[in-house]
């Protein structure tokens, strides 16, 4: 296989994630608002209510009506998550809180960066290779990557609010191959999702890396970026 003409990544889980837990941020900003809620509990219910809803795409809404969709799909999420912890009621005002709520998660603030991905970055970069990111978030990750002095590393970014589809669609995949005008044998994938990323990226004919970043050794799979440079500069 010959070098790769184009590298895409996933966003959240395989660039950077939530320092602690999403569950441990929800706490924390609700704690603001006067409503003390577990960060253990609110996780489990935030997974649950994230798994359940909608894939974050909106095909047809007008581009300017889009962050209002956006914001209320994840108004949405975090709704259902304090309903089923049994702690909605305890909010005065819950759109006053989600607004904040949703405003920090356009920062720097909640977010780290994994310790292995700034050199993977620039590495490919020296070699010439250029990068993309397709993602399921929605558009405060132009200002997270920015934030997070992440965003000049990328030629292209396609989000699945913005697209109207979302992964494992192999469409949002020939969405980002057609904007850099490249064929699916010579891109990779490389995501933190077996069915998102991976098997969608192989449904478009991209090559699918898993990225698994929990330590179990997962078959198949890669423990960080640092795994794919060599085969990067050597394929």
């Amino acid at each position: 296989m010959n070098q790769p003409q184009v590298i895409f990544l996933d966003a959240v889980g395989t660039l950077f994630g939530v320092q602690g837990s999403v569950g441990q941020v929800y706490s924390d900003q609700a704690a603001q608002f006067g409503v003390e809620a577990e960060p253990e509990g609110l996780q489990a219910a935030f997974l649950q209510s994230f798994r359940a809803a909608r894939p974050a795409a909106f095909p047809g809404v007008a581009a300017a009506d889009l962050p209002q969709a956006e914001f209320r799909w994840w108004q949405d999420v975090s709704r259902e998550t304090f309903a089923q912890a049994g702690l909605l009621a305890q909010f005065d005002n819950f759109e006053d809180y989600f607004e904040s709520l949703y405003a920090y998660f356009a920062t720097a603030g909640p977010w780290e960066v994994y310790p292995d991905v700034r050199p993977a970055l620039e590495a490919w970069q020296q070699q010439g290779i250029p990068l993309g990111i397709i993602s399921n978030f929605d558009s405060r990750l132009f200002q997270v990557l920015d934030a997070l002095g992440l965003a000049d590393y990328f030629q292209g970014v396609v989000l699945s609010t913005q697209a109207g589809m979302a992964k494992p669609d192999p469409a949002i995949f020939h969405l980002a191959l057609s904007r850099f005008q490249v064929v699916a044998a010579h891109a990779w994938h490389i995501g933190d999702s077996y069915r998102e990323d991976v098997e969608g990226a192989c449904a478009a004919g991209l090559k699918g890396i898993y990225l698994d970043r929990s330590g179990q050794a997962t078959a198949g799979a890669i423990p960080s970026l640092a795994a794919l440079l060599a085969d990067s500069s050597n394929a």
